[in-house]
């Protein structure tokens, strides 16, 4: 077991459109590893929480959001997946932005070509009501997320 010697805070946004679907950002990482994740990243230092996701959704994106409340915040420990020395403590927000139109997207999942040790990203539009399936996220915490956002669309009607 490795010893956590540092906290990694990240931001994730749960930004949905006028069609009710979320947007979901399919990753490839420079060591190979693929990933479903929300849009999102690391928060820089000197940084707050909402400045930061703005930046990272301008930065992934292209557009800007408002950041509209506070959605969940990682209450168990989560090891980082790319360094076992860090603790991971992510925070996702609620988004609108009016540019969702202009957020260049695609139906396949992982469209891009990568290259060995190289970075890439694409992303997708998926029904609120279909984000329950398993498959769809892969990181733990984006997962906890995925369920509470299960429990808002189980609903009896």
């Amino acid at each position: 077991m490795h010893e956590i010697k540092r906290f990694n805070v990240r931001v994730y946004g749960i930004l949905i459109n006028d069609k009710s679907e979320i947007l979901l950002a399919d990753e490839a990482f420079k060591n190979g590893t693929r990933a479903t994740k929300f849009p999102g990243g690391g928060l820089e230092l000197g940084e707050g929480l909402i400045e930061g996701l703005i930046r990272e959704f301008k930065e992934e994106c292209g557009i800007d959001v408002e950041v509209t409340e506070h959605f969940y915040t990682t209450d168990f420990f989560q090891p980082s997946f790319f360094d076992t020395n860090s603790q991971i403590i992510s925070v996702y927000y609620l988004c609108k932005s009016k540019a969702c139109d202009k957020i260049k997207t695609s139906d396949v999942k992982f469209d891009f070509v990568v290259e060995k040790g190289q970075e890439a990203e694409s992303f997708r539009w998926v029904s609120l009501f279909d984000i329950t399936n398993e498959s769809t996220i892969t990181l733990p915490i984006d997962v906890v997320v995925q369920g509470m956002l299960k429990k808002l669309t189980d609903l009896p009607y």
